[in-house]
């Protein structure tokens, strides 16, 4: 209908209609490059004007870009380095009266650093260059990874590596500097209900029965305190006194039985474990503030058994993520 209306119209109505369209190019122009000039000249929407923003003029507390992977290369308590996949979120606070940010700017900050061994100081020398670039008060960066630590078996000598999911933390508030750490925690979890009531089968009746058992896991997050280097190991070795059952990595007879031994001289129920973290926690000087999660995941039941339990104002608030237990599910 376009055609043969245009077949039959004159120069005007033509140009009144934005025709004839122009013929654009088909062919990718490889040889094409940028100056300056033209960089100058190119749109930038995430900087327009204030009569560009859609929806209500107010602050956004965290804009930014997430699950960007680096390898980062980090430093072991015992010497040496490691270089490990991350996962990196960086967000800065938008003021209400902006339209955006550039997102680019965040990572190309990251960049600057990613070469360096990781440290806090790293973290936050990034977090300074976003800020600065992004004119931003507020900002935040995360970083995911999977760090792996030799561990021995109980008892055959055997030893195979153990990968601990850890998140790092540095966030920048009101000009205020919090340092977090998140480890989480596997282990096994022998019910102490269940390990009486067997033994009472069998004293009393002389009736098998074996008390439920279940992988279970704990997220601790603390806040490190500033002048002193709480290494991952650190913090691992620290979840493992309060609860030495911890799920094995190599494993032959004898350490099968040796891991029976020791859930029988451990059962615990899910408030005895967020007590037994909270006692090494709290004896520990270079952690502050800390919340832990503890999530049993039932073998008897066909739900988990959970607890909560925080010290201090950090990690303490009303509202929880509605699928906070559930990103406890441990997945090999």
């Amino acid at each position: 209908m376009v055609r043969d209306w245009a077949a039959k119209a004159s120069p005007e109505e033509m140009r009144a209609m934005g025709l004839p369209y122009p013929v654009l190019a088909r062919s990718y122009p490889a040889e094409f490059t940028v100056d300056e000039r033209y960089k100058a000249g190119l749109p930038d929407l995430q900087n327009g004007p204030e009569s560009l923003i859609k929806g209500a003029h107010r602050q956004i507390q965290h804009v930014g870009i997430s699950n960007f992977a680096l390898p980062i290369r980090y430093r072991r308590r015992e010497g040496g380095e490691v270089q490990l996949e991350t996962s990196v979120t960086g967000t800065v606070s938008l003021e209400a009266d902006k339209k955006g940010i550039n997102m680019s700017r965040i990572m190309r900050s990251f960049y600057a650093h990613a070469e360096e061994s990781f440290s806090f100081a790293v973290i936050e020398a990034a977090l300074d260059d976003y800020k600065r670039d992004l004119h931003s008060f507020d900002a935040r960066i995360q970083m995911r990874l999977r760090f792996p630590m030799k561990v021995p078996s109980l008892r055959s000598g055997l030893s195979g590596w153990q990968y601990y999911d850890i998140a790092l933390e540095v966030i920048d508030r009101a000009g205020q500097r919090l340092r977090v750490i998140h480890l989480d925690y596997v282990y096994s979890s022998t019910c102490p209900c269940s390990l009486e009531l067997s033994e009472h089968a069998r004293a009393t009746r002389g009736q098998l029965a074996t008390p439920h058992s279940q992988r279970s896991v704990a997220r601790l997050s603390v806040v490190a305190k500033p002048g002193a280097t709480l290494w991952f190991e650190d913090l691992v070795e620290l979840a493992r006194r309060a609860v030495p059952t911890e799920t094995q990595v190599m494993v032959k007879r004898e350490d099968e039985q040796a891991f029976a031994e020791l859930n029988a001289a451990n059962p615990i129920f899910v408030e005895d474990a967020a007590r037994l973290f909270a006692e090494q926690l709290l004896a520990e000087p270079r952690i502050g503030d800390f919340r832990v999660v503890a999530s049993h995941q039932e073998s008897l039941h066909s739900h988990d058994a959970v607890s909560i339990l925080t010290e201090g104002p950090t990690f303490d608030q009303q509202s929880l993520d509605p699928r906070l237990f559930q990103t406890l599910f441990h997945i090999g």
